[in-house]
This record gives C-alpha cells, structure tokens and sequence, in this order.
C-alpha cells in the first residue's frame, strides 16, 4: 500500500492508494463483490468501475473514491423489479 496523503480533509486512511487486490478486498467488506481481474476488465473495457490512478502504468484505487463508488452501486431496498426491467420480460 503506498502511504497516504496528508490532506487533513480526508478521513483517516482516505488518501491511501489500494492496490486492485486490496480494492477488492475492500470493497467485499462493502459488500460489492468483485474480483481484481474483474476490476483490470472494466478498467481496460471502460466499464462502469471505479475510478483509479496511475503511477508508472500500475493502477492504484484510492480508498475514500472507492468507497463512494461501491456505496453508488448498492441499491435501495426493493421489492420487485423496477418497471423498465418488468417491461423488457413482457417483450
């Protein structure tokens, strides 16, 4: 893990930089499961990931970013399908 910056507006840990193994990990704990290679193909595909940095072509994730984007993919509670989904079944 490379130290964290000295930003006294972050929380504690906040500007620390994860690698994509301890992204995952972390954000398993936030309950978005996704592994570090699932991670390298929405980094490369341009997918809806999370946003990272780079230092020397190595990508880092920095935790407080993480964190906000893990909390944008979790939903409210639901009990059904919203109404776009139930109209695609019906064809």
């Amino acid at each position: 893990m490379i130290p964290p910056t000295a930003d006294p507006a972050q929380g504690a840990g906040d500007g620390d930089l994860l690698t994509r193994k301890e992204a995952s990990a972390f954000l398993a704990g936030l309950g978005v499961r996704l592994k570090p290679a699932t991670l390298a193909r929405l980094w490369s595909t341009g997918g809806d990931g999370p946003p990272c940095r780079h230092v020397r072509s190595k990508p880092y994730y920095p935790r407080a970013l993480l964190r906000d984007w893990a909390l944008s993919q979790i939903s409210e509670v639901r009990s059904a399908a919203p109404a776009a989904a139930r109209a695609r079944r019906r064809g």
